[in-house]
């Protein structure tokens, strides 16, 4: 089979998976607050009433819950709501094109879902295989390494196609549906960009003169492409920022000036909507105004790092989203000097919750009765085919470290994972923040798959580097099964309420 026809039968099986849930669900809601202000906004461009939410109709759903100061909203209008920066745009936007299209009625859900399976689930399947083999290219590879290499990318992509908490994702209103398939994207622009320089310095290349030059015109469009996608990612989740930057450093030391193509074009798509909230506020204002109440979340007294539901009203009647953004930070700032010695704690847990076992979306829609009663033995199946998968793909992507050569290309997904990975340990995290990741951890769980235990013990003969590699492969497995240990045992209590016989009745928070 050769590559076209693969990401054609790759894409037809993701998308076919993913059509299951969203057929199941068609009488579906939404029930979670994010989900609720993306639909507001989304609802308002629709309508042709401009980026702004909370008119008066939506506050009546919400009235029972929150309590909306409205007297210190200036020229709140009642009808069309207010402007916010509080969300990034792109993703209410990509809502509005498809209520455009099917109305605003109930039947707005079913139809997001779908366009959602069709256009941002399904495509992560055949963009894994593409990065996969961007990432370890085999055609300059000796036949049996390369074959290996096509292997391992299609096993990638397998994965991803079938990956649980990646099937039903298309079910929610949220910002990861886009976020996943456009940093997929940029990682590969970004591979294509300094293929030259992995040419240039491939061995037996010839370099005319003693000084390495790169042609102009065959880094000019992955780099565009690359500041593009990675500017939409950023109109996504503005989290992506660290590693924008990280990018750039890398890009500039591959490529030289010719980076800064790379950043225009980030630029370009990104300030826009700077400048916008800019003018909204009277003050320079990023692209989304949630810093404020993530910092106060993540720092709470009593909180433990992650999101913590009571906490998360807090500062939800404040409207004005320069208010909430200043009043947030002014509050975490204080819980912070109030007790210093909880940061390092704080990150800590973080970083369990991050690499934590992927149950809590379970945890809270079975507990509110959302899916009805399940037998012991059918739930159990469930929740082991949801929560095994990351377990199985994180082990052995990390076993397959030792066997990986530091290169311009796993340096590139180094910084990717430090990159998204330092704002989550330092703000707020939770094991749904790691889905981003899981095709890049696919890719080098494949790569394990297929070099096996063989590889691994090659790579501690061959070197001092290889044997210190082998033994923080194997430290951090050992930390992995202990974040995983002292999470079930945490949540203990929770999981054997949720297995009882009235655990579809246990009401648990998000």
């Amino acid at each position: 089979m050769n590559s076209r026809s693969f990401i054609v039968r790759i894409y037809i099986v993701a998308l076919i998976l993913r059509l299951i849930p969203v057929l199941l669900s068609r009488g579906l809601g939404i029930g979670l607050d994010d989900m609720f202000q993306y639909d507001m906004l989304a609802r308002s461009l629709a309508s042709g009433n401009g980026y702004r939410w909370y008119a008066q109709a939506d506050l009546k759903q919400l009235a029972s819950y929150i309590h909306f100061d409205l007297h210190s909203v200036k020229g709140y209008d009642p009808v069309r709501g207010m402007p916010t920066s509080f969300r990034a745009p792109l993703y209410p936007a990509f809502l509005a094109l498809v209520y455009l299209v099917s109305g605003t009625g109930f039947s707005r859900f079913f139809a997001a879902r779908l366009a959602q399976a069709v256009l941002l689930g399904a495509p992560l399947a055949p963009l894994t295989y593409l990065v996969a083999r961007k990432l370890f290219p085999s055609l300059s590879l000796e036949a049996e390494r390369g074959q290996k290499q096509e292997r391992a990318a299609r096993i990638a992509a397998w994965i991803v196609a079938g990956y649980p908490m990646l099937l039903v994702y298309p079910l929610g209103l949220g910002t990861e549906n886009p976020f996943f398939v456009l940093l997929l994207t940029s990682v590969y622009f970004l591979l294509r960009s300094v293929e030259n320089y992995r040419a240039m310095r491939a061995p037996g290349f010839s370099r005319p003169g003693s000084q390495e030059t790169i042609p102009l015109n065959n880094n000019i469009a992955p780099l565009m492409w690359a500041g593009l996608f990675l500017g939409l990612t950023m109109l996504t989740r503005s989290v992506i920022l660290p590693f924008v930057g990280l990018a750039f450093l890398w890009l500039l030391y591959a490529l030289g000036r010719r980076s800064f193509i790379f950043l225009l074009s980030f630029l370009l798509v990104v300030t826009p909507w700077v400048i916008r909230n800019s003018l909204l506020y009277g003050r320079l204002t990023p692209v989304e105004t949630s810093m404020g109440y993530n910092l106060y979340l993540g720092y709470y007294p009593t909180g433990n790092g992650s999101f913590v539901f009571g906490p998360s009203l807090d500062l939800l009647p404040i409207l004005d989203d320069s208010v909430r953004d200043k009043v947030g930070i002014q509050k975490a700032m204080e819980f912070i000097r109030a007790d210093p010695a909880r940061i390092l704690p704080l990150a800590v847990n973080r970083l369990g919750f991050f690499f934590g076992l992927e149950k809590r979306v379970l945890m809270y829609f079975y507990s509110n009765n959302l899916l009805g009663y399940l037998p012991f033995p059918f739930l159990l199946a469930i929740s082991l085919v949801l929560l095994l998968p990351f377990v199985a793909i994180s082990i052995s992507a990390t076993l397959s470290l030792p066997a990986l050569h530091w290169n311009i290309n796993t340096a590139l997904v180094t910084i990717l994972f430090l990159g998204y990975l330092l704002p989550h340990v330092l703000i707020l995290s939770e094991d749904r923040f790691h889905l981003a990741l899981v095709p890049f951890i696919a890719i080098f769980a494949a790569q394990f798959w297929t070099g096996g235990f063989p590889a691994f013990a090659a790579r501690w003969q061959e070197s001092n580097t290889g044997r210190w590699m082998t033994v923080l492969s194997v430290l951090l497995v050992f930390l992995l099964l202990f974040n995983w240990s002292a999470e079930l045992s945490r949540d203990a209590d929770k999981i054997a309420a949720l297995l009882g016989p009235n655990g579809n009745e246990a009401h648990f928070p998000y």
